[in-house]
């Protein structure tokens, strides 16, 4: 099959676009550094010819509440326009766990509204609900961090790596479209706090975090389920300790 990648030059991309690439499928990595916008629209058309999967990895840019919104709406209608005229089969989104439970969040309402732009969009689609990425870990210390404290919610959460979130992807890439939600998990549940401070021992960093039920999560408040899967979610085999030895963090 030819499948397009949007953000196929991101964390995830990168190795989705191998995965592809090893299974024999033609692939084009599209990213606007590879001279396809999905905010602008260039490239688009001629990336989608032909193509049977479109697999929407981009991330906006700009994290601020406005921004995200505008980049995932523009964003979705170009990718779809451009879809529907190439006659794509099956369109394949990564979002989030608990995305549905967190629209106190800027970025999250971004999200919502773009899994709203998919269902209505007439193309069959898969949306795949990633939990948080082991790599993220270190930008949740930052966002809570003041001082030498980090102020981080008790809140539970499986996260995953970024290898078995690229993996799921692919197979969900080739496989027929669910037109729902399909959910992908790390295969330990651990608080959140308990988490981050662990990675920040692992790493060497002083700073210590402090449980608080109130501590924000890019502007939402948890509950200790927010960020859970339902039943029988697909689950990676990395862990955090197998996920840090194999990480340029450790190194």
């Amino acid at each position: 099959m030819k499948i397009v990648v949007i953000g196929g030059t991101g964390l995830i991309g990168t190795k989705v676009v191998e995965k592809l690439k090893t299974q024999g499928h033609e692939v084009i990595a599209a990213a606007p550094a590879t001279g396809i916008n999905t905010l602008t629209g260039e490239g688009l058309s001629q990336a989608m010819a032909g193509t049977s999967v479109v697999v929407d990895l981009a991330n906006s840019p700009s994290f601020a509440d406005k921004d995200v919104l505008e980049f995932f709406e523009t964003s979705g209608r170009n990718i779809f326009a451009a879809e529907i005229a190439a006659g794509v089969l099956h369109h394949v989104a990564l979002s989030v766990v608990g995305t549905d439970r967190l629209a106190q969040s800027g970025y999250f309402r971004g999200k919502i509204a773009q899994e709203k732009l998919i269902r209505e969009s007439g193309v069959p689609y898969t949306i795949v609900h990633s939990t948080q990425f082991f790599e993220f870990l270190g930008g949740i210390a930052q966002a809570g961090s003041s001082g030498e404290t980090v102020q981080i919610s008790p809140a539970f959460f499986q996260p995953i790596s970024s290898s078995d979130v690229a993996a799921a992807v692919a197979d969900y890439a080739v496989g027929a479209p669910c037109n729902g939600i399909v959910e992908i998990a790390g295969p330990e549940c651990v608080k959140l706090s308990d988490l981050v401070q662990r990675y920040l021992k692992a790493i060497s960093d002083s700073r210590s975090v402090v449980e608080d039920e109130h501590a924000l999560y890019f502007g939402a408040e948890l509950k200790s389920d927010t960020l859970m899967p339902g039943v029988n979610p697909r689950l990676g085999a990395v862990n955090f300790d197998t996920w840090f030895a194999q990480s340029h963090v450790s190194n």
